[in-house]
């Protein structure tokens, strides 16, 4: 049995997060041991039919659920979180990045949309009926005791927070709770199972190609890159596109309502709308009636 001890400014410093990383190191896991992933079942059998050859284990760097940092900001993107773990430019991180963007990055609109609706609700009962009817909710095998979060599933002992607060990390592919140990001045983080989870492989209409036709190809292109959060730069690198032009597309695309900027320290992060999921062929994008609808 083990126990999160967390003081007054524990709980102020409470906060969400959603990883990438995370979800993109479980789901390797998941392919490996698909008899404790009935619900994912679609998905492995698409990502195995696919022929592609299947990272090693941990990708050759170690990495497992238990060794990935916990994430630093909400709005991370997958290379953001592996230069905490190496350079997402140097050979090592090779494997990881390419099974992002083959198994993960295509379904990432949809698992994003479950994950944030988890947050959504969490965040709706935190205002409504506090922090510890959060926690209690969190997973059956977690309980809220006095100032403690308390659960089999954490390693053994107890952790005093010490006023660095801690993060909840909703994961498609968690099927327990994990405690991921703090980083140097990042705060650790408890990844629970998301609720919404069993719908997520349901099927859904898809764009086809009609949305390059619509958009162009660049602006299509662009769209389906941020459906994680992302900078000009990176999205350059990984377009091709030079930066003044990815710049461009983006202020049509936000113009457009398509796409919302965030600005994390000195960089903006850009992600797609609720409007963008929707025309990305997310099922869980809630559009709203525009004017004039009946």
């Amino acid at each position: 049995m083990g126990a999160v001890r967390f003081g007054v400014d524990d709980l102020a410093n409470l906060r969400f997060a959603i990883s990438p990383l995370w979800e993109a190191v479980a789901g390797l896991e998941a392919v490996a041991d698909p008899g404790r992933h009935a619900v994912h079942l679609p998905w492995i059998k698409q990502v195995l039919a696919s022929g592609s050859p299947l990272p090693a284990p941990g990708f050759g760097m170690g990495l497992r659920p238990e060794t990935v940092p916990p994430p630093r900001c909400p709005l991370a993107g997958i290379e953001e979180e592996l230069a905490a773990v190496a350079d997402p430019r140097a050979p090592a991180a090779g494997p990881v990045l390419a099974w992002w963007r083959t198994a993960v990055r295509p379904h990432w609109p949809r698992m994003r949309a479950v994950l944030e609706a988890d947050i959504a609700h969490r965040t709706r009962r935190l205002a409504e009926d506090g922090i510890a009817d959060v926690f209690t909710h969190l997973h059956p095998a977690l309980a809220w005791t006095g100032d403690r979060l308390v659960s089999a599933d954490l390693p053994t002992g107890e952790l005093a927070l010490s006023g660095t607060g801690v993060t909840l990390v909703p994961s498609a592919f968690a099927h327990r709770c994990r405690l991921v140990p703090a980083r140097g001045p990042v705060p650790p983080s408890v990844i629970y199972p998301a609720r919404g989870t069993g719908t997520l492989w349901e099927r859904g209409n898809s764009p086809g190609d009609a949305l390059p036709r619509l958009l162009g190809r660049s602006r299509a292109g662009l769209l389906a890159e941020v459906v994680a959060p992302s900078t000009t730069t990176q999205l350059a690198a990984r377009t091709g596109l030079t930066p003044g032009a990815v710049s461009q597309h983006l202020t049509l695309l936000r113009n457009a309502g398509l796409v919302t900027a965030h600005r994390h320290g000195r960089e903006v992060h850009y992600v797609a709308g609720d409007l963008g999921r929707a025309l990305l062929g997310d099922p869980a994008a809630p559009v709203r009636p525009g004017p004039g609808s009946a």
